[in-house]
């Protein structure tokens, strides 16, 4: 197969790719913009993979994807290439509607114009998988339920608003034009490679540099947990063995409170590194004012894709934030290139030189 990814160059994009290139036979285009959040140097140990290639397409170009669709003929399409942080999503919506809405109309018409000067045959293995989130759904404060794929939508920031507009696109997509559409929403990704503006990967660096480790409110807001890499491969069955029209919620039955997960990864780092004054990561925590709008609940009913599709998570809570941890440790040269900015600098060095 080929398989166009956008936002490859991403946290749960790279991750995607990777699995493609190390256990399937399958070509992968990785379309990504390469904004903050974009790493080419999460992709170093499949870079130079004859199967694997990369053009750096920014979703709202029209002109640059049509071009991509038509050299590279895909067979399948992984949708991921979105701005994905609530905190920046509050602070400046714009970037949010114009990639995760219009950038997801772009691709969603330059698919379809594709997809119907195909053959009947190529029509009939042609499917679009859109990656979405279960923030869509809102809050589950106060409550033992969990989502399903027929909860009704509520988001509460501009960044869940801005994804469950593309949800509605991608599926009104496929019921006005027939355009073959998936949809999976999933639970908080976690695992290498994370950009550290996110919970998990910033309280290990935070902690290791002996700075405070800030958490919303009183740290009672659950997550389901969903380690990165089992995430990659739910989507990978999904868009291979998924029913067309249909979607499929991806949990890692893995709920915590925020603090619970703060201080695991303390527990963890005062075992593996310790700190100079022998004192626990624990005395770091800080408490600072609550995010406006932060949603207390969330939690995936994943047991349609278990059910149909015969995934079910690899990793618990525990193994996966152990691995994420020393991976942490132990990929030091990634992580100070992401903290330097010079990260930035090699992608455009690797760029230009593949390029030329």
């Amino acid at each position: 197969m080929r398989v166009l990814v956008t936002g490859g160059a991403g946290f749960i994009g790279s991750a995607v790719v990777r699995h493609i290139i190390k256990n399937t036979q399958d070509e992968v285009l990785n379309i990504d913009k390469l904004t903050y959040a974009g790493n080419l140097e999460s992709l170093i140990e499949v870079d130079q993979n004859p199967r694997y290639q990369f053009e750096q397409i920014d979703i709202c170009d029209s002109e640059a994807l049509t071009k991509a669709f038509n050299q590279f003929k895909p067979n399948l399409v992984m949708h991921l290439a979105a701005e994905s942080h609530v905190d920046r999503s509050i602070d400046g919506p714009a970037e949010f509607i114009s990639t995760n809405i219009v950038g997801t109309y772009t691709l969603l018409e330059v698919a379809r114009k594709y997809w119907i000067n195909l053959t009947e045959q190529e029509q009939s293995t042609f499917k679009f998988h859109h990656i979405s989130t279960d923030e869509v759904y809102g809050d589950l404060e106060g409550t033992t339920d969990l989502f399903t794929e027929t909860t009704s939508y509520a988001p509460s920031s501009p960044y869940s608003a801005s994804k469950a507009s593309s949800d509605h696109l991608v599926r009104a997509w496929q019921r006005t034009y027939g355009l073959p559409t998936i949809v999976t929403n999933c639970s908080n990704n976690y695992g290498p490679y994370h950009f550290p503006e996110k919970l998990i990967p910033l309280v290990i660096l935070n902690a290791l540099d002996g700075k405070p480790l800030p958490i919303y409110g009183k740290g009672d807001q659950i997550r389901d947990w969903l380690f990165v890499e089992d995430h990659a491969r739910a989507l990978y069955k999904v868009v291979t063995e998924g029913e067309v029209s249909e979607t499929y919620n991806i949990g890692g039955h893995n709920e915590k409170q925020n603090i619970e997960v703060v201080k695991t990864i303390c527990k963890i780092l005062d075992e593996l590194r310790p700190q100079d004054n022998q004192q626990s990561y624990e005395t770091l925590i800080t408490f600072v004012k609550d995010r406006p709008g932060h949603d207390l609940r969330y939690a995936i009913d994943a047991s349609k894709i278990g059910r149909e599709l015969g995934w079910e998570p690899e990793e618990t809570f525990e193994t996966g934030i152990r691995k994420t941890v020393e991976w942490y440790l132990y990929n030091q040269e990634w992580v100070t290139n992401i903290q330097s900015g010079e990260y930035q600098n090699w992608i455009q060095q690797q760029y230009q030189a593949k390029k030329a």
